[in-house]
């Protein structure tokens, strides 16, 4: 079993914390990790976006001028793609731009990315997160303690402090065990976690 230090918000170990290897020492499956990154933004597409196209655009049912003798190129209709105010040639139209993806498949992902984030040491274990009031500067002081700027800091239940304290930081974002996702893990650079938060994640994932 992988052994991780515990560190309270000043940065200083206090504790250490036996990870267990099902979840901390998984086999790090690229492909699958690919594939959940792409399943998650496609699945984030709202699909709404459409135009028309030559038979849609209201109008152009007549011919706009004989076949021969004007001199013109030859039209059909004022509303053909080359007309401006025409149709769209291949217009996008409303579609579902999910991509399915096994249970298990989406849990291998979640543990390929906590391992690797554990063995590049950018996986961070603090005893617990105490935030007395709303204020950003204790969270950049909390972070900066444990050499993270670009964190996601998962927390074990909701901390409404901490999380109202950290919205105003670009580079960090909250999450509970729950809504930790593999896009958001690869994203940041650390993974600053309580150590209530690993002990769920091990007893959901291993």
């Amino acid at each position: 079993m992988a052994t991780v230090s515990v560190l309270n918000m000043a940065g200083q170990e206090v504790d250490k914390l036996e990870l267990n290897d099902a979840v901390f020492a998984a086999p790090v499956n690229e492909h699958l990790v690919h594939m959940a990154v792409v399943s998650q933004l496609a699945n984030k597409r709202q699909g709404t976006q459409s135009a028309k196209t030559r038979s849609e655009v209201r109008g152009g049912g007549r011919k706009p001028w004989r076949q021969k003798g004007t001199g013109h190129a030859r039209q059909g209709s004022i509303r053909a793609p080359q007309w401006t105010g025409g149709g769209v040639v291949f217009a996008p139209k409303p579609r579902d731009y999910s991509v399915k993806m096994n249970k298990k498949e989406k849990r291998a992902a979640l543990k390929s990315v906590l391992t690797a984030k554990l063995n590049e040491n950018k996986f961070v274990v603090i005893d617990e997160f105490k935030f007395d009031e709303i204020k950003t500067k204790n969270v950049v002081a909390m972070l900066s303690a444990v050499n993270a700027n670009k964190a996601l800091v998962v927390m074990g239940e909701k901390d409404d402090n901490l999380v109202l304290s950290a919205r105003n930081i670009p580079t960090v974002k909250t999450a509970l065990v729950n809504t930790i996702n593999v896009y958001d893990i690869l994203k940041y650079d650390t993974v600053v976690a309580s150590k209530a938060a690993v002990e769920k994640i091990q007893e959901v994932y291993a």
